[in-house]
Order: structure tokens, then C-alpha cells, then sequence
């Protein structure tokens, strides 16, 4: 396995653009939302790709590591696109793995910033591994998924 170094891909989504807010029906259902995962899609990948991973994280949440909304990984090294809704277990891409966020489950999970809150930053990026498979669960946290990519991911700039 080699480790390359972060590739930048553009990440778009019909949904919304960079610096705006993310729509209620991506919010997360504690906000009035629809809790429904956005679209996205994303250009070629680095050559040596075996495998795509995607994860949402807010660096802005009042903990001291940030808050994890979506890790989806092992989707095929052609992926170029996710549609609208394959956040959950039943919707998720053929052979992929949802792996378990902060809000305590193995699927997606919307923006919800506390009351009150100046406006948080969603991280959504995209990774192009050289393994086919991470060889990990639905039970893999954010840490222990960048823990398990380090050595063999070109993460694309958030």
C-alpha cells in the first residue's frame, strides 16, 4: 500500500454550494429536517484507485473533536456520483459500508448545530483508496476509518 498525497477533487451536490447552508431536507430530523443524505458527485480519481470512501464531519460542533455525520465506504473505485437518500442501511450502494457516526448509528446523519449556535462548516470528502476493501464493519468509527486510511488514502481537499 503507498500513501499519496491529498489530491484535490471537487465535490458538488445539487443541493447546495460552498458557503451555503445546508437544506432542511438534508438536516437532521431534530432540526426539522428530512435527515435525507445530499447528492454529490466528484471527477476522476487519482490512477491506482481501488475504492472510494465519502464521510461529512463538523468541525465546528461544541465538542473537542468535531461531530461525525456520515462515513460511507468500499464503494467501487468507478464511483463518481451518490444519489440523494443513500444514507441509510437500505438505500446504501451495493457492496459499500455505512459506518457509524456521532449521532450513534451506521447511517446518515443531517446538520443539527445547537440553538443558538453561530453557522457550522460541513467537511464533506472524498477519498480514493488503494484497497478495495477497508476489511472493517458498520460498527467503524470516523477514527478508527482515518486511523485505517492513513497509510493508503489521497483524500480530496474538503
Amino acid at each position: 500500500m503507498t500513501s499519496g498525497e491529498p489530491v484535490e477533487i471537487t465535490v458538488t451536490s445539487s443541493l447546495f454550494h460552498d458557503d451555503q447552508q445546508v437544506p432542511l431536507s438534508a438536516a437532521h430530523s431534530s432540526a426539522g429536517g428530512s435527515n435525507i443524505s445530499p447528492d454529490l458527485r466528484w471527477g476522476d480519481l487519482t490512477s491506482g484507485t481501488q475504492s472510494v470512501a465519502v464521510t461529512m464531519y463538523d468541525p465546528d460542533a461544541p465538542t473537542t473533536v468535531g461531530f461525525t455525520h456520515w462515513v460511507l465506504f468500499d464503494l467501487p473505485a468507478d464511483s463518481r456520483q451518490l444519489d440523494a437518500g443513500v444514507g441509510t442501511a437500505g438505500k446504501k450502494p451495493a457492496g459499500s459500508v455505512l459506518g457509524f457516526t456521532d449521532w450513534g448509528v451506521s447511517e446518515y446523519g443531517g446538520p443539527a448545530p445547537p440553538p443558538g449556535d453561530d453557522p457550522h462548516r460541513y467537511q464533506i470528502t472524498v477519498f480514493a483508496l488503494d484497497l478495495p476493501t477497508l476489511g472493517v464493519g458498520a460498527t467503524t468509527t470516523y477514527a478508527l476509518f482515518n486511523f485505517v486510511i492513513r497509510a493508503t488514502s489521497s483524500p480530496a481537499a474538503p
